[in-house]
């Protein structure tokens, strides 16, 4: 057998292979494979792999030198390449490469190549038909890399997910997570050496799973289910979840506001917002749940709020939040563009808002919210130069009077949203824009004015 040679990351240069083959491999190794994948690997002088893929093929049968993925892979990825020029180049793949695999990784690291791909089973169609699901009715999460919190996004009673396991103990982790969040009754379902001839599998429920660590090659199935007695807060899958789901000290958009807040912003797949004056994050953190591409990054000045709003992102499934410990607008510099902005808190603060709307680019939106009449007047004036929707939000709610019911009205939330336009330039500050006196408020910018109001802004309804 060809020895595996661990190649460490050197220099690219220019010279790359104009053609590689990527070929998807199964746990069934060689004998899964169709003619065309090993005709493809025997004609291969370099194969590039894991070491557990390169150690699928037998001895005899291809002659190429085979080369293991170093760790880190991604920044090693070129000058591998590089030093392999002019020779033919086969790369194995779990599965279908496509899909959470290296195909992604060439395409997006070398997209001068020429990739012939031939996929494989992935691990999700035999789990599919193992279970007799259908696929396309199943959400598939990965935590191959990524946060096991990623699955909390995903938990809905009676829906079925697919779990991509990072290892022998990622059921475990599974099973604790949906313990955490109330889904102990969940059923689940390890299946290990998908497709190869050591597959197994074992079940149980999340609530007593003791199953020990099995295959590090294993994907977990889930029917979620709910538990009623938990006593947890049941996040939806729109915006305005339950203000109790959010860890807060008061500063947090309310969640009829935060419903049309987001409605104003209008996240869609890919885009990135900035979320200024984080607070408990609640804005940013819906705005991610709307869609897994969603990007986001919210700059909060307090370091405990901070930190707050982390713990927030995680719980509630989505903790790719950014999170910008430090003041705006000087904490804004060297992001990437935003698609959307949304400012929640300082919105007096001299520069903030110019800053926010020079950042945008053509097509994007601005959000701000305020409760005060002084950040109201600004707004005013901004809505005057640059048009949008200026709207009052206002939200009561019923609570006892005596032996009666009557209504507590939250304060006011003025609103104002906007999408910039080509002709609307870098954004300087409408004349007057602070009016004949300093309207910028106390020291504290975020203070009263703050939309997600002062702690004893909102009464009875928090």
């Amino acid at each position: 057998m060809a020895a595996i040679s661990d190649v460490s990351a050197k220099s690219p240069s220019a010279a790359v292979p104009p053609e590689v083959t990527v070929v998807g491999v199964g746990a069934d190794g060689w004998p899964g494979l169709a003619e065309p994948a090993r005709e493809a690997l025997r004609a291969a002088e370099v194969i590039f792999g894991g070491a557990r893929q390169l150690d699928l093929l037998p001895a005899g049968a291809c002659a190429a030198e085979r080369v293991a993925w170093p760790s880190p892979l991604r920044p090693a990825v070129p000058g591998l390449f590089a030093a392999h020029a002019g020779r033919r180049i086969a790369v194995l793949a779990s599965g279908d490469p496509y899909f959470y695999g290296i195909g992604r990784t060439l395409a997006e690291l070398l997209p001068e190549l020429s990739l012939r791909v031939l996929p494989h089973p992935s691990s999700v169609s035999h789990a599919c038909a193992r279970l007799g699901w259908a696929q396309e009715e199943c959400e598939v999460v990965s935590v191959v890399g990524r946060p096991l919190a990623r699955i909390a996004a995903a938990l809905h009673d009676g829906r079925r997910l697919l779990v991509l396991s990072a290892g022998a103990d990622t059921p475990a982790r599974v099973a604790e997570l949906l313990r955490e969040h109330g889904f102990g009754p969940s059923r689940m379902r390890v299946l290990e050496q998908l497709g190869g001839p050591r597959e197994r599998s074992c079940e149980g429920t999340a609530q007593d799973w003791g199953h020990p660590p099995g295959d590090p090659l294993n994907i977990v199935a889930v029917v979620c289910a709910a538990d009623p007695d938990s006593g947890l807060v049941r996040p939806g899958a729109v915006p305005g979840l339950p203000d109790a789901a959010y860890e807060h000290d008061g500063q947090l958009t309310k969640r009829h506001v935060r419903a049309a807040t987001l409605a104003a912003l209008a996240p869609a797949p890919g885009e990135l917002l900035w979320d200024v004056g984080g607070g408990a994050g609640s804005i940013a953190v819906e705005w991610l749940r709307a869609h897994p591409a969603c990007r986001a990054v919210t700059v909060e000045r307090s370091g405990e709020r901070a930190a707050r709003i982390t713990r927030n992102a995680d719980r509630l499934g989505v903790p790719g939040l950014r999170v910008v410990t430090g003041t705006a607008p000087e904490a804004l510099s060297g992001l990437p563009t935003p698609d959307a902005v949304f400012v929640g808190g300082g919105l007096t603060a001299p520069g903030l808002l110019a800053a926010c709307w020079a950042a945008l680019p053509v097509g994007g939106r601005l959000v701000a919210n305020t409760v005060t009449l002084e950040s109201e007047a600004l707004l005013v004036r901004w809505y005057r130069r640059y048009g949008g929707e200026l709207v009052r939000l206002s939200v009561a709610h019923g609570v006892p009077v005596g032996g009666f019911t009557g209504w507590r009205q939250a304060m006011p939330v003025t609103q104002w949203a906007v999408c910039k336009g080509a002709a609307d330039g870098t954004g300087e500050p409408p004349e007057d824009a602070w009016g004949p006196e300093d309207a910028r408020g106390p020291e504290d910018a975020r203070g009263p004015e703050d939309a997600r109001g002062p702690e004893d802004a909102w009464g009875d309804e928090r």
